[in-house]
């Protein structure tokens, strides 16, 4: 008879009669007695009454009943610490049995028991069982110590057990070796300051030939600890990749997953020319495709992994669509995830298999496949230009299958290929206005009105179409309310006459009768535009478009980095990095990609499809000259007492230095939108001023560097600004050569102004007069706005302190260093010259916090080799301090961003030419080393504006 029979006793007084059996003599009672304890114990029944009869049981040789008194004993020690101290002697014994078994059944027992009084009796059991003879044990004893440090961290590294630990790495056995690594692991990432872990060849090498003969569990953990490693070159790497591809070919699919995730995140410090990274790539794609032959839960982890693995490497899989085509039977989640991927492998030459399965899905009868699949051939039709027409001609005659669903998906992806090809496909709007009627989703009808407000000219009753959409505005939904709103200005600004009424009835429609304050917002500014400056509002509503990109759901580059380095863990199905589901500090470590060897790329190596403000082309810095011959040849005669006012073409001439300042793409026609209010007579009639209910400030134009940036504090509770930090002055020319003139100097920026403090000593026996000043050619043009003051005569060993303003419109030469400044001074008795050099953050302007939208879509922009990696160490604030301070010197904070202890501030700078400079700060608690990445168009700038981060923080 089975054991089952201990599960359907119900009698009652059955505490007493085990309490008999427990304590009979007879060895087959008593084990009958403690199974019947496990079994009521297992149902739920509360047996902790008979504890002391229980653990009188231990005293025996019998391996079975040994185990069920240890198994009571771990679910009861909790609720009875101390009856549970009675147990200790026997676990002290049980630690020095002869058997092997005993001894680690013994010690796993200790480890399970969560009772502080007994954790300090166990330490020296546990001891000697790490250095037992026997693997078995040591393999038991090493789990043992990451349980005990879970319920006493202090007591484990008092007693030593961390460096025995760290010995078993070196043990002969390789259970225990992975064993070690997973106990070191999990303490590691409780403590992830404690570098426990301590990677080095000689230890990775001993887990590699571990790697070989432990089981599959243990080759997960010497695989997931060597995916921490950073090896110290690419050949290093290379053998690394070498000794862990075998693991590919293993039947357990969580081994195969870890052993990609080493080889994905190696792959990236190998050289891509080499041969070996290629073969690397061919060896990678087989036991993926295995995985899906899987079942489908298993094949929905291995997609989400793939999808991953596709956004960073496409090639690997390039060749293998057709693993990813969907079978009838498979369950909606994985038909889905395969569709995903089909689109990210999608290329010039799969286009034409990939385009008939996803005809062939969109008249499937499940409707969010359906959807997807059509969704999926707008995706093909930008991804991959050459298939456009096909594409489209393909929807089209989806959309004569006049399925609903189908008609309005089309009609929503063929929008985003319109934006992506405009002036091509212009001649299929006449059959989707034929479908306007079956629209009810709001996605689909805001497509099918920016369609006809974008191409108004084109459709003959475009007024007619909209009007019809109008007529239940308020019952709308918001996304359709406010693309009409823009439709509607769009058509009155092509065809101003026609339709002058249906523009008003809108604008009053969205301010007076909406109660959605996006909508009414929108409303004033396009009745406040076309009120006062029809031309201006052309500018804006009907500016062409920036092209949509290619991949618009593709992860954000460090954000992938991330999740590849977490390949095979819950991370990797989310598509969320850990800290974004784990709570407490535990597992929650930031992992990078190491950067390629070779090469000064970073670890976003990724192609991303680019968004955002096209790269302007630096314009060369002019070369250095002859410049002591510069210098002799300037006009010293003392400038006049007027500053000159800068026009703005002067201005404008300066911006362009260091070229691609987002802002110099304005141009001048600023100027040309105020400056034509009357407009064409036609559309600035009838529409009368702003209505009364719309906010006065609407009128003003916004204040320098307030926007919309303003109205939510990304700064995340940055307080004030400290003001601009200033230099001590420093001697810039010596008594002895300026002829008995001591000149000492700093810069500095007060409320937006440049200014040179300089102290002028007269050293020598005469009085000195006639004092001028004049710049040499320099970086960013910089020059006097106006004349040395020096009203009186300067007499002997008197000293005087003069601030001289500067502006930035003189003449550019690129100098080296590109801060140097040289400087010509004249007095009565000679002309003396000297150079010195002024910090970057003198040139950062106070409108440059940029919008977060564009900063994101300028990072992307800016080419990765054009970032730079800086250390700031010695650093003792925490990032709001930081922050605040350097707001001070105009260094502004976008956003911050907190990810286990570690602060991430993204900022952002402008210089006076129109260059933007980006940067991102991780500053970690406890850590006194900031790390700082730089991103600017102008790679030269990044070293000057690193030494400002560290001359602003550090004082």
């Amino acid at each position: 008879m089975t054991d089952s029979k201990y599960f359907t006793t119900t009698k009652k007084g059955e505490i007493f009669e085990l309490k008999a059996e427990l304590n009979s003599d007879k060895k087959e009672k008593k084990k009958e007695a403690v199974k019947k304890v496990i079994a009521s114990m297992t149902v739920g029944k509360d047996v902790s009454a008979l504890f002391p009869d229980v653990v009188n049981c231990m005293q025996t040789d019998n391996l079975e009943l040994k185990k069920l008194v240890y198994l009571y004993l771990m679910n009861y020690a909790k609720s009875q610490p101390d009856m549970a101290i009675m147990a200790v002697n026997t676990f002290v014994k049980d630690c020095e049995d002869p058997n092997p078994l005993i001894r680690a059944l013994a010690v796993r027992t200790m480890g399970c028991i969560r009772v502080d009084k007994i954790t300090e009796y166990l330490c020296e059991p546990l001891r000697k069982c790490l250095k037992d003879e026997d693997p078995y044990v040591r393999k038991t004893a090493a789990v043992c110590v990451a349980k005990l440090h879970d319920i006493n961290a202090q007591l484990v590294e008092d007693q030593g057990f961390l460096d025995t630990l760290k010995d078993l790495i070196s043990d002969s056995n390789p259970m225990v070796v992975a064993n070690a690594v997973a106990a070191l692991s999990e303490i590691a990432e409780s403590h992830p300051n404690s570098n426990l872990l301590d990677l080095n060849p000689q230890t990775i090498n001993k887990l590699l030939t571990a790697l070989n003969e432990c089981t599959e569990w243990g080759q997960i953990f010497i695989l997931d600890c060597l995916a921490n490693y950073m090896p110290r070159d690419d050949r290093e790497s290379q053998s690394i990749c070498e000794r862990v591809t075998p693991r590919l070919s293993h039947a357990n699919s969580a081994v195969v997953l870890s052993a990609v995730k080493v080889l994905m995140k190696f792959m990236e410090m190998l050289p891509k020319d080499l041969d070996y990274y290629g073969t690397l790539l061919k060896k990678l794609a087989p036991p993926l495709v295995t995985l899906l032959s899987a079942e489908p839960e298993l094949q929905y982890v291995a997609l989400r992994n793939i999808n991953l693995i596709v956004q960073k490497r496409p090639e690997i899989l390039k060749h293998e669509m057709k693993v990813f085509f969907v079978k009838y039977n498979d369950p909606i989640y994985v038909k889905l995830e395969k569709l995903d991927i089909m689109i990210r492998l999608a290329s010039q030459a799969n286009i034409a298999q990939v385009l008939a399965e996803l005809k062939e899905y969109a008249t499937e009868v499940d409707v969010d496949f359906v959807r997807k699949a059509v969704r999926a051939i707008g995706r093909c039709a930008i991804k991959v230009e050459q298939s456009a027409e096909r594409c489209v001609s393909t929807l089209l005659d989806l959309i004569q299958t006049k399925v609903n669903y189908v008609v309005q998906e089309a009609i929503v992806v063929i929008k985003d290929i319109f934006r992506k090809y405009p002036n091509k496909y212009e001649s299929v709007i006449a059959t989707l206005c034929e479908n306007l009627d079956s629209l009810d989703e709001p996605e689909a009808r805001a497509a099918m009105i920016w369609i006809v407000g974008e191409y108004a000219e084109r459709i003959d009753n475009a007024d007619e179409l909209l009007e019809s959409f109008l007529e239940g505005f308020h019952d709308e939904s918001t996304q359709v309310q406010l693309q009409l709103l823009t439709a509607i200005v769009k058509l009155f600004l092509k065809k101003p006459t026609e339709t002058q009424e249906l523009v008003q009835q809108v604008l009053s429609l969205a301010t007076q009768d909406s109660d959605n304050p996006d909508l009414r917002d929108r409303g004033y500014i396009y009745w406040r535009l076309l009120s006062t400056d029809p031309v201006a509002a052309k500018e804006v509503v009907l500016a062409e478009k920036p092209l949509i990109s290619e991949e618009t759901d593709l992860i954000e580059p460090t954000l992938l980095e991330e999740l590849i380095c977490h390949i095979g863990t819950l991370a990797s199905v989310y598509h969320k990095p850990p800290s974004a589901f784990v709570e407490g500090s535990r597992g929650v470590q930031h992992k990078r990609i190491p950067a390629r060897a070779g090469s000064g790329e970073s670890a976003e190596s990724s192609d991303v499809g680019q968004s955002g403000p096209s790269e302007a082309p630096p314009a060369v810095i002019p070369s250095q000259g002859d410049l002591l011959g510069d210098l002799l040849n300037l006009d010293l005669a003392p400038p006049t007492a007027t500053v000159p006012s800068v026009q703005p073409s002067m201005q404008m001439g300066a911006m362009d230095l260091l070229g691609g300042g987002l802002d110099s793409l304005m141009g001048d026609d600023s100027d040309t939108l105020g400056g034509d209010i009357g407009g064409s007579p036609s559309m600035g009639a009838g529409l009368g001023a702003a209505p009364a209910a719309m906010p006065a400030s609407l009128g003003a134009a916004p204040a320098v560097g307030g926007g919309l940036g303003d109205l939510f504090d990304l700064g995340g509770g940055v307080g004030m600004p400290t003001g601009s930090y200033v230099a001590p002055k420093t001697v810039w020319l010596l008594a002895m050569k300026g002829k008995g003139l001591e000149i000492s100097g700093t810069f500095a920026r007060r409320g937006g102004i440049i200014q040179m403090d300089l102290t002028l000593t007269n050293k020598a026996m005469s009085v000195m007069t006639d004092f001028a000043i004049q710049f040499n050619r320099n970086s960013f043009g910089l020059a006097p706005a106006g004349p040395l003051q020096v009203l009186t005569p300067l007499s002997p060993n008197q000293t005087i302190d003069v601030s001289l303003p500067l502006s930035t419109s003189g003449p550019v030469m690129k100098m080296e260093p590109l801060n140097n400044l040289q400087v010509a001074v004249k007095n009565n008795i000679d002309v003396f010259y000297f150079s010195c050099q002024y910090p970057l953050s003198l040139l950062f302007v106070e409108d440059g916090k940029m919008d977060r939208q564009v900063f994101l879509a300028t990072w992307k922009d800016i080419p990765n080799e054009n970032e730079a990696h800086f250390q700031i160490k010695d650093i003792h604030l925490n990032s709001d301090v930081a922050s605040n301070k350097l707001q001070g010197s105009n260094i502004f904070t976008i956003a911050k961003r907190t990810v286990e202890g570690q602060d991430m501030l993204y900022q952002s700078v402008k210089l006076t030419n129109g260059i933007w400079v980006l940067a991102e700060m991780r500053i970690q608690t406890g850590n006194p080393n900031y790390t700082l990445s730089i991103r600017c168009r102008a790679p030269e700038v990044c070293q000057f504006v690193y030494l400002c981060y560290e001359l602003v923080l550090k004082n």
